[in-house]
């Protein structure tokens, strides 16, 4: 498997340079479980100051409220009560699973910040072995490095385009989180996946992506998050309060 290291000082800088690397030059292969074909490579995404501005890529496969309401899953949990109801739709949560650990991290670090167990362990072997829907976030590491917490996340499989944007823009927002309770700035942020990959029926949608990068400035491909793009997605907070509570409701919670 071909390997890519990947560096960009924004995270929309960085995952420009992820989708050029795999669109020209990931290698083609099966994907039995999905019934088509996949680009694949293995990627570590390294964010120099990931809180820097621009913070949105126009590349993104999503609007603004799906990506407010997934940061929110992520940091609040706001749909962990939904694993193990009904028809098993969900059987975890990303929240679910490092939530209670997230305690110890920040202790660990406060304790010692030269400290390497600062890690938080997303996979669940009991219920990840036996899923259909088995978790691709694999662990969260921090550290504390010239006065600023890194963060190391590992997936052991990636979407870039359809994934890898709103899985960064989350964690990174978790790491302010976290530096804020341990009162360091933010440093770092590196994503590694050990199988970063788009989906054949993805494949022109990434060459779309590519053509852009190649052919557009930098900056006419990027959104500022603060004073623009975080305003659009604070005004789908009370739509995405009311689609949590109808979904309490459905389940009788």
């Amino acid at each position: 498997m071909k390997e890519f290291f990947i560096e960009g000082r924004t995270l929309p800088e960085a995952y420009h340079k992820a989708l050029k690397a795999l669109g020209d030059f990931g290698d083609i292969v099966d994907c039995p479980d999905y019934g088509q074909l996949q680009k694949e490579c293995a990627m570590t995404v390294r964010v120099s100051e990931p809180v820097a501005e621009p913070r949105i890529s126009k590349l993104l496969i999503c609007g603004p409220k799906e990506l407010r309401q997934y940061e929110l899953e992520i940091l609040d949990g706001i749909l962990d009560f939904i694993i193990g109801k009904a028809d098993h739709l969900w059987e975890y949560t990303y929240h679910q699973r490092y939530a209670p650990q997230l305690g110890f991290v920040i202790s660990e670090l406060k304790r010692e910040p030269f400290s390497r167990r600062a890690v938080m362990s997303i996979r669940d072997f009991a219920v990840d072995s036996t899923n259909t829907h088995p978790a691709c976030l694999q662990s969260i590491q921090y550290f504390i490095r010239d006065g600023k917490l890194d963060c190391c996340v590992l997936f052991r499989s990636n979407d870039l385009p359809e994934a890898f944007f709103m899985n960064a823009f989350a964690l990174i927002k978790l790491q302010e989180k976290v530096a804020g309770e341990i009162g360091v700035p933010v440093g770092s942020y590196s994503h590694r996946s050990n199988s970063m990959h788009a989906y054949e029926k993805n494949f022109g949608l990434i060459e779309g992506y590519v053509h852009k990068i190649d052919t557009e400035p930098e900056e006419d491909l990027c959104y500022d998050y603060d004073g623009f793009f975080k305003d659009l997605m604070a005004e789908y907070d009370p739509e995405i309060a009311e689609m949590a509570a109808k979904k309490r409701k459905q389940y009788g919670v």
